[in-house]
């Protein structure tokens, strides 16, 4: 495990990081799209204090919840047992993990980019699952955090990361939520071969 990530993450954890509400993207791919996703089986990747993991339980999934952050695997798990939800939380470094392959219906990417890690999610989607991907682009320097080019997509790159599944939606641009503008790309896509 990166120990030196994991020990930054637990410190920002443990000073209250990922405390708000899950992601505006998912209730727009579950509310306001045409699309249904019935409940399967799903993976959060760097799930943080599990917001956008308990969306996805409450609404029948049975979700694996992976993160480096021992600290917000700890909190997120006195969460979702007050909620009464039974979620799988996995501590893993998101750099090196290992996906089972075509086990999900569902995977979700949120404020998170490790590219090494894309074909893997690609490889643990069923034939027929979706991914909801959502994180910054390389505008967001102008804003503040994150700065690192390695953490920032490029523009359209991320529709190139995923030529081969059916885009269902992509946006990118500066999005103001909560107050706080941020420039992301966002997909909504199915693994179709």
């Amino acid at each position: 495990m990166a120990t030196e990530d994991q020990k930054h993450w637990d410190e920002k954890h443990a000073g209250g990081h990922g405390e708000e509400a899950h992601s505006p993207f998912l209730e727009e791919i579950f509310y306001k799209g045409s699309w249904s996703i019935p409940p399967g089986r799903a993976l959060d990747i760097a799930t943080g204090r599990g917001r956008n993991a308990f969306f996805l339980a409450e609404r029948g999934f049975r979700v694996d919840a992976m993160d480096i952050s021992q600290v917000a695997l700890q909190e997120a798990g006195k969460v979702a047992e007050a909620k009464g939800l039974t979620i799988n939380f996995i501590q893993a470094d998101l750099e090196q993990a290992a996906l089972p392959e075509m086990t999900y219906d569902l995977i979700i990417n949120c404020n998170f980019l490790e590219r090494s890690l894309i074909p893997k999610m690609k490889s643990a989607l069923k034939l027929g699952g979706h991914i909801i991907f959502e994180s910054y682009l390389v505008d967001q320097r102008v804003l503040g955090h994150p700065r690192n080019p390695a953490y920032l997509l490029g523009h359209n790159e991320l529709l190139d990361l995923f030529r081969d599944f059916r885009i269902l939606y992509y946006r990118e641009g500066k999005f103001v939520e909560s107050g706080k503008a941020a420039y992301r790309a966002r997909l909504f896509g199915q693994k179709v071969r």
